[in-house]
């Protein structure tokens, strides 16, 4: 009876610990969701031997619809892509050619820097990816946070598990560890400054490193984001890519 006891005491206090778990990755998703966002960024690309600024600016709906041009170096402007819910189309304009990205071609890097096609068009809303559980708690960047393993419900998806540092009172993730089926780390990410905009909490200075290539990483910093203003539709067409 006394085991009886125990081992019900230990599934529901689990249970507790989940569910908690899933209320903290709602408030993750919650302090990023927007009906949409335009946002100019640069990505400073740590290569082998020196560096290269690339800046780029983005329109995004909801969670189904993005574009983004490239606006320097001058090798790269023109440069624009589209995503239409699993769709992802590229355009260059040094050769006036649209191309369809996807199979394994989702992962390669985009602009040589350490994010991959998938990284981009990934549904931002980690609940509607990953089961969730706490696994600890530590202090990132002189705030307290979480530690939050996340596990895919299905196994097609870039990355199978994650590790992230989510803070106590901001939600939002100050660092991050992504994993393969197989359990290598992939890629990492740390972020290095947040600001608050527009009542949320926003990560403005971000090191992404993909741990199977060299180099220092990419910096990501983001200029400027405005949410929920009114995005015309046509801005998300195919038509848009050559305009």
């Amino acid at each position: 009876m006394k085991r009886n006891i125990i081992c019900l005491l230990l599934f529901l206090s689990t249970a507790i610990f989940a569910d908690n778990a899933d209320w903290i990755l709602g408030k993750v998703d919650q302090n990023i969701a927007a009906r949409n966002r335009i946002s100019e960024a640069e990505m400073v690309i740590h290569g082998r031997y020196a560096a290269r600024t690339v800046k780029s600016i983005s329109w995004i709906k909801g969670t189904e619809a993005a574009f983004t041009e490239f606006l320097d170096p001058p090798r790269e402007k023109g440069t624009k892509m589209l995503k239409q819910k699993d769709n992802l189309w590229t355009y260059f304009p040094r050769t006036d050619r649209t191309v369809l990205i996807a199979g394994h071609l989702l992962n390669q890097a985009v602009m040589g820097s350490d994010l991959s096609y998938s990284d981009l068009m990934e549904d931002p809303k980690l609940q509607n990816l990953y089961n969730a559980k706490i696994v600890g708690e530590e202090t990132i960047i002189n705030r307290l946070c979480w530690v939050l393993e996340l596990v895919a419900k299905e196994k097609e998806i870039s990355y199978y598990k994650r590790k992230i540092w989510v803070d106590k009172e901001r939600f939002v993730t100050l660092k991050e560890n992504r994993y393969a089926l197989s359990g290598r780390l992939i890629k990492t990410t740390d972020v290095k400054k947040i600001e608050k905009i527009d009542g949320r909490w926003v990560p403005v200075k971000i090191v992404f490193k993909d741990q199977l290539k060299s180099g220092k990483g990419t910096e990501f910093n983001l200029i400027s984001i405005k949410f929920n203003d009114d995005i015309p539709d046509y801005v998300f067409t195919k038509a848009n890519l050559k305009k």
